[in-house]
């Protein structure tokens, strides 16, 4: 019987059927072997009417109760509000299914550590959370000479996170559920910058921001494009970029500094290798959102999930995996929260 489970596809079931809830959902439904798109959860019924058609096979719940009770779900893969976050990971391991949740872990410092305590009394469910630059080629190229040494000792990180302008405003109404735009968009790069350097503590951080474009975001405390410096043991030092203003597409890029050469990722943001020259000048066609700039890392991070857990399953839990762990998204939601508080007060944060 145990050979049998083995070998059976891991039955995911999706809470969250939004505009990444839909893409994670179809990955799982189509693109990731040893993966089944068991059933799908959401309160609102036209992301249920959509599922009726693009995700036939898929049994679907209006309450994410009623997910964690279906016995033939194995896995749940959490794509709701980043409040919910903490909350919902909790119940899931409770009900004893394994986890996969978007990013941040919680808003919260103490809801991540709490995760964090309750994920250790569950070690035989694997938990991952989405930060899926990991997994993109490009960044893991860059991981993979760093620790070669190919640059010396790194020291320093930029890293820029910034979106295609939305007119329409949709991440103004998201505002207040979002934690900011430290939280909601800098919270990748933040991740990264701890990656590559090897993961120091945070010691001290500085923010600042500008609303630009969309003055819907000041009721909520927030900024369309931010600016933050980030202070590590040892020496080490990151700065962020982010925006919510930008006319070309999504521009997402790091560069990875050392002693002896740096290392820069996706600094020319394009869709393609192909430009264009013509009476204007010479361009290129930039990527137009995150998941057209990072779906073949949403679909490696999937298939990674699906890996580790199969070898837990085996006995042989994978070691040293890319994948960010809970506490690294403690960390990250620790320094997001911080460099918030420095935007509103105006100081450095002593962390």
């Amino acid at each position: 019987m145990q050979a049998i489970d083995r070998a059976r596809p891991l039955r995911v079931g999706v809470a969250g059927l939004g505009r990444l809830g839909r893409r994670h959902a179809q990955n799982l439904a189509y693109r990731v072997p040893g993966a089944t798109l068991a059933a799908a959860c959401s309160p609102l019924e036209a992301d249920l009417a959509w599922a009726r058609e693009a995700l036939p096979a898929a049994r679907l719940y209006g309450e994410y109760a009623d997910l964690l009770a279906d016995q033939a779900v194995d896995a749940v893969w959490l794509v709701t509000p980043s409040a919910l976050h903490a909350g919902q990971i909790v119940q899931a391991l409770e009900a004893g299914k394994h986890v996969f949740c978007e990013k941040p872990l919680s808003l919260d410092v103490a809801e991540c550590e709490r995760v964090v305590n309750v994920s250790r009394r569950h070690a035989g469910r694997q938990v991952t959370i989405g930060f899926m630059r990991r997994f993109d080629p490009s960044y893991q190229d860059a991981y993979a000479k760093v620790q070669a040494g190919a640059i010396g000792r790194p020291f320093l990180v930029r890293s820029q996170t910034c979106d295609l302008n939305d007119p329409e405003g949709f991440f103004v109404r998201f505002a207040p559920t979002s934690g900011g735009i430290f939280l909601d968009c800098t919270v990748h790069d933040i991740d990264v910058a701890r990656w590559l350097l090897g993961k120091p503590r945070a010691t001290r951080v500085y923010a600042a921001g500008a609303i630009a474009l969309h003055e819907g975001l000041r009721e909520s405390g927030d900024v369309d494009n931010g600016v933050a410096i980030c202070e590590f043991e040892g020496g080490r030092l990151a700065m962020f970029y982010a925006s919510r203003t930008m006319a070309h597409g999504n521009d997402t890029s790091s560069e990875v500094i050392g002693t002896a050469g740096a290392l820069a990722i996706g600094r020319i943001p394009r869709a393609n290798r192909v430009d264009v020259y013509d009476a204007t000048g010479v361009r290129s066609v930039c990527t137009p959102t995150f998941f057209d700039r990072f779906e073949e890392a949403f679909l490696i991070e999937a298939q990674a999930f699906v890996a580790e857990v199969a070898a837990r399953k085996a006995g042989d839990a994978q070691k040293g995996s890319l994948g960010a762990t809970l506490e690294d998204a403690l960390e990250a939601t620790r320094i997001g929260q911080a460099l918030r508080e420095s935007l509103h007060t105006g100081a450095a944060v002593t962390l």
